[in-house]
């Protein structure tokens, strides 16, 4: 009976009307996220599409007093780098007109308007030049030519600048588009996408002759610049903002081509932009990884150093790309163990065609180990992050240098001594071993020793216990081993 009852209970129809409404209730579920998430996430309702298109235009054209704005911000932002000062960058980025021409280009683009493109374009590239003539003209006659770390900066874009630029670009034409337009928002991509020091940097390039300076700087700029008019045109796009009619169907037929045409040349060096610096930061990350599980964590044993701050990784695809690890001191890494390194690279998908290069101070001279750090340092100054920075890593190099070799083994004394003090010695041998326990690699020095033959075991024993203790002494490092081979 009890039995019968709880089967009854199992397909009772309330239990199967339960079901029904488990699922009702969610899908209402569902459609109350949906309607949440687009009431949440919808823009076009607050949007003012006239308001939006008029103050754009008002802020494409460069006259008067704009002009004069932009020249002072750019004397301002010149300054800042040359100073180093990151407060002074800010503030010159807050009061420069930069961005008008730029979101015009973006919005005629979207709206098929071929009159506000030409005015963009041409205004663009006023804006381009007075401020590259500017920034040129403060750095040639300024007596202080400090290549600083924020002028440094604006030399080599990766893939976070594309990011910055255009998710900068995004929040600002999100901001114009809004009723009652969001002023903090403008400021704060002015300052994010940094459009003025690029092209200070550009003058500073030029007034000092660096012309790789320069190019690397109006690269920057013309990232942010494509990828902000390329945001500008995806969300207006978005936000169906009308089309501009011309009475001449054959001319709007025409001028629609154009537009189209011009956006997708834009976009075109946008994605190229893109998957360039996308590769480039994949390469580093892969580099520093191999750094990270290789040199940084050799164990040198007194006189050897590795100095990052010199060590340079150059993403060049088209020539070859380079990791170049800089090591000084008198203690020198085995060729066994570069090899291996070598090895380890090929397991990374970006580094296999990469050619690993392990500087060594070891194996010059005194003098020549000191002439290279200086040589390095001066090439490789610019990658330092400041002047302190700079002082004491070339004092740590003096002071590592000072040492002399007179830490390395000086085996043509010692087998001479060994000979002298131990008649039944045959051969001496010397060489490094690396060794490993899968958490740290270790160098050990190995003496190899070949008695002559008619020696009894006892005199080999004795013999051997004693060089190997006069060996640690002389040496000084009780890592010593040595081993017997026959003749």
């Amino acid at each position: 009976m009890s039995e019968n009852t709880e089967q009854g209970d199992f397909d009772s129809p309330n239990v199967h009307e339960t079901g029904e409404d488990v699922k009702k209730d969610f899908k209402g579920l569902l459609g109350s996220s949906k309607k949440f998430l687009s009431e949440l996430l919808d823009i076009r309702k607050n949007t003012d599409q006239e308001a939006t298109k008029a103050s754009i235009v008002t802020d494409i054209p460069f006259k008067g007093h704009t002009s004069w704005i932009l020249i002072c911000s750019i004397f301002i932002a010149s300054v800042g780098l040359n100073a180093n000062s990151t407060a002074v960058v800010i503030g010159a980025m807050l009061i420069s007109p930069l961005m008008g021409p730029i979101l015009g280009i973006g919005m005629s683009l979207a709206i098929n308007d071929i009159d506000t493109l030409r005015r963009s374009l041409k205004n663009f590239a006023v804006m381009v030049v007075l401020s590259v003539i500017t920034a040129f003209l403060f750095f040639y006659f300024f007596p202080l030519r400090d290549e600083s770390s924020e002028l440094l900066a604006r030399t080599a874009p990766d893939i976070r600048d594309v990011l910055i630029a255009f998710f900068g670009g995004l929040a600002l034409v999100i901001a114009r588009a809004k009723k009652g337009t969001i002023a903090t928002v403008i400021f704060g991509v002015a300052i994010a996408t940094a459009l003025m020091p690029p092209l200070c940097t550009v003058g500073f390039g030029l007034a000092i002759g660096n012309f790789e300076y320069a190019l690397g700087a109006m690269y920057l700029f013309s990232i942010n610049t494509i990828f902000i008019a390329l945001a500008t045109f995806l969300v207006l796009k978005l936000l169906r903002f009308p089309m501009v009619r011309y009475v001449n169907s054959k001319k709007r037929r025409l001028i629609a081509r154009l537009a189209s045409l011009l956006a997708i040349l834009v976009m075109i060096p946008a994605g190229i932009t893109f998957y360039n610096v996308f590769q480039e930061s994949r390469f580093k990350i892969q580099a520093q990884e191999l750094i990270n599980e290789t040199i940084a964590v050799y164990q040198f044993q007194s006189g050897g150093r590795y100095l990052k701050d010199l060590t340079a990784i150059n993403f060049r695809p088209d020539e070859g790309s380079v990791i170049e690890l800089v090591c000084m001191g008198d203690e020198l890494i085995p060729e066994n163990v570069i090899a291996t390194w070598r090895t380890q690279k090929n397991n990374y998908s970006k580094l296999q065609d990469t050619e690993l290069r392990v500087v060594q101070g070891g194996k010059d001279d005194s003098e020549e180990k000191f002439n290279f750090v200086n040589e390095l340092y001066e090439s490789k100054k610019a990658e330092l992050l400041n002047k302190d920075e700079r002082i004491r890593i070339l004092e740590a190099e003096v002071a590592n240098l000072s040492k002399r070799a007179s830490k390395q083994i000086p085996f043509q004394d010692i087998s001479a001594e060994a000979k002298a003090n131990y008649d039944n010695i045959s051969s001496l041998g010397f060489s490094y071993t690396v060794l490993t326990d899968f958490k740290k690699i270790d160098t050990i020095p190995v003496f190899e020793v070949a008695w002559k033959e008619g020696s009894t075991r006892n005199q080999i024993n004795t013999d051997s216990k004693k060089l190997s203790e006069w060996l640690k002494l002389r040496v000084k490092d009780n890592k010593i081993q040595l081993r017997q081979i026959k003749n």
